[in-house]
């Protein structure tokens, strides 16, 4: 299969991860946004993150959605994952401890001065 230039910036683009909950957006950006919420979880997971936040979404109903668009999203290198006793676990990449700036702890630091 042959992407155009466009297409393939269409399909391989950077996740926006919402900041905020929007009722009225697709399943996907939900998904993504509960993802970023709990930071690593399964469908189901992200399916109780929903609920959690907009009671009129039934966990059940949405983890199935929610599984459907994590393989999608993982399968496309958007997302990372992981299986875990059997479930599939997502997470976002993000970094949650900084870099040291260090390769090697056994080689002195270099002076920069």
């Amino acid at each position: 299969m042959h992407l155009s230039d466009d297409d393939f910036r269409e399909a391989y683009k950077p996740l926006h991860v919402p900041a905020h909950y929007d009722p009225d957006a697709g399943d996907e950006e939900k998904v993504i946004y509960a993802l970023g919420q709990i930071g690593e979880g399964s469908a189901k997971d992200v399916g109780v993150a929903i609920a959690k936040t907009d009671g009129s979404i039934l966990p059940e109903l949405f983890s199935h959605n929610a599984a459907v668009i994590l393989k999608r999203l993982f399968d496309t290198g958007h997302i990372k994952g992981e299986e875990k006793d059997g479930i599939m676990r997502y997470n976002l990449s993000k970094i949650t401890t900084p870099n040291d700036g260090r390769i090697d702890s056994d080689l002195p630091a270099p002076d920069l001065d």
